[in-house]
């Protein structure tokens, strides 16, 4: 994708599908507020009011070149689970977010020899309002969490929302998250909960973006 109408037909086209704006933002690796207002410019949802600049301020991560060859995303989730390596002896089992952290999680729990879990996030579910509402779930076809210390693992962090929502949802099942890996890091977080966050990538904004 190479610029804003790219984007603006992708949101169109994934709407039409009947994914939901929180299944978008997932998808375009975009924040909640951005793929509302992509959606919103594709003519598929009621208009709604937009900042003065015309839109979210945010950055588009395509990693699709990693996601659509098996040993690229391979060599991505060595990188990633290097990155965990150093971080508990004890650690048995890694958790993918869903969608996109799972084929990635899949790898990094094949390079360090753990079970793998999944969750999906309430983002998932989400159209409008507040997402408090919502709750994620785990699936049971994967490892169980209760008593385990583990890995959490997602492409991008955007706002931080889904890996606190990730933390907690595991902390509440009974498991310990020990450290949070993804691709790109637009936050620049060094933690989250108080669980150490790692990225093979940083990015930082230089500026207000006015």
């Amino acid at each position: 994708m190479k610029n804003v109408d790219d984007l603006i037909a992708s949101a169109a086209e994934l709407a039409e599908q009947g994914l939901s704006k929180g299944e978008i933002a997932d998808e375009l690796n975009v924040s909640r507020e951005t793929a509302s207002w992509l959606v919103e410019r594709s003519g598929n949802a009621a208009p709604a009011p937009t900042r003065s600049t015309g839109g979210p301020h945010d950055i588009h991560v395509d990693w699709s070149a990693l996601g659509r060859d098996s040993t690229r995303l391979g060599y991505a989730g060595k990188s990633m689970a290097d990155l965990l390596s150093k971080q508990g002896e004890d650690v048995d089992l890694t958790i993918g977010i869903e969608k996109a952290g799972a084929p990635l999680a899949t790898s990094v729990a094949a390079e360090l020899d753990t079970d793998l879990g999944t969750y999906t996030p309430s983002k998932h579910q989400w159209e409008e309002g507040d997402i408090d509402d919502l709750g994620g779930t785990f699936s049971r076809n994967f490892a169980e969490i209760r008593g385990r210390d583990c890995y959490l693992v997602d492409d991008t962090i955007t706002s931080g929302t889904t890996m606190t929502e990730t933390v907690e949802a595991v902390r509440e099942e009974g498991g310990e998250p020990v450290a949070c890996c993804v691709l790109v890091d637009k936050q620049g977080v060094e933690e989250i909960e108080g669980v150490p966050v790692y990225s093979l990538l940083q990015v930082i904004r230089v500026g207000n973006g006015e």
